[in-house]
């Protein structure tokens, strides 16, 4: 947030859908993971049964620490389940697994987006770490005005990231939900569960990509502000 002044407006339609975000995201996944699934195959079972029906028979799956801690890693090819979705036999746990798989495959077909994705961590990490500190001190020390430009022009790189994470993750949940209905893994009715599991995680990305791209421009305004003066 880095301080208070009007601006700060902009950012108030981001917080109330981060709000709702978490809140879509922690009641889905709670109540589909109170109903099993009628194949009884756990989030493992799961990930691996479509890796191989996809061929990708070097892609591990294994167990991680942690509530929704789950995720695939593209420099190790690994897809890394938190425990409950890992042993769960829940629509929720289906559906986390099934996604994480569509990554997997994703990276597998060299699909473009996830591609860009990866190629854009060094410098999305870096924008997001000295980012926010040239901001700071930009905004701390107004005679230094390159360091304020700097940091935003830093920061640009993180909120790229994040839009860029769109596509890749509403296709992840599009193939995950496919291969479960063509690969009779669930049921018409259970791919419902799943896709409104999918759809509130999906939300979460979306509320951080409107959260960066405000921030951005409340930056923006800022840095015009006072070049003005």
């Amino acid at each position: 947030m880095f301080f208070w002044d009007p601006t700060m407006v902009l950012l108030i339609p981001a917080i109330l859908l981060s709000l709702y975000a978490q809140y879509k995201i922690s009641s889905s996944y709670k109540h589909y993971s109170k109903i099993r699934s009628q194949s009884g195959l756990t989030g493992a079972q799961t990930a691996r049964a479509l890796l191989n029906s996809n061929g990708l028979y070097d892609v591990r799956v294994e167990p991680i620490r942690g509530r929704l801690s789950d995720h695939y890693d593209p420099r190790t090819r690994v897809i890394n389940l938190s425990e409950d979705v890992f042993q769960g036999s829940s629509l929720s746990s289906v559906a986390v697994a099934a996604h994480e798989t569509g990554h997997a495959i994703q990276h597998a077909s060299g699909y473009f987006p996830m591609t860009l994705r990866s190629s854009f961590v060094p410098v999305a990490n870096l924008g997001s770490g000295a980012g926010p500190i040239l901001i700071m001190a930009g905004l701390f020390i107004p005679s230094v005005g390159w360091l304020l430009q700097l940091g935003i022009f830093a920061f640009s790189f993180a909120v790229l990231f994040q839009i860029i994470t769109l596509p890749v993750e509403y296709n992840a949940s599009h193939r995950a939900l496919s291969l479960l209905q063509s690969g009779n893994m669930l049921g018409s009715e259970e791919i419902k569960g799943a896709r409104s599991v999918l759809n509130a995680a999906a939300l979460t990305y979306v509320a951080a990509a409107l959260a960066a791209v405000l921030q951005l421009v409340r930056l923006l305004l800022i840095s015009r502000g006072r070049s003005d003066d």
